[in-house]
């Protein structure tokens, strides 16, 4: 079975070790995540900016 307290010991170790690589390679694992993201974050904005409008539009009249 996979012991998470082993695994976290591991890496805790490796970034005391190498805190410059750890960093680099957590950044270099998450930013495909980041940019996966920006696409729906992007959509979210624009529907929320035509609701804002069609709000407003609603009020003039």
């Amino acid at each position: 079975m996979f012991d998470i307290k082993a695994w976290a010991e591991c890496a805790v170790e490796g970034a005391a070790k190498d805190p410059h690589g750890f960093l680099t390679t957590g950044m270099v694992a998450l930013t495909p995540l980041f940019l996966a993201s920006t696409a729906p974050s992007w959509e979210l904005a624009k529907m929320v900016e035509a609701r804002e409008k069609e709000q407003k539009k609603q009020q003039k009249c």
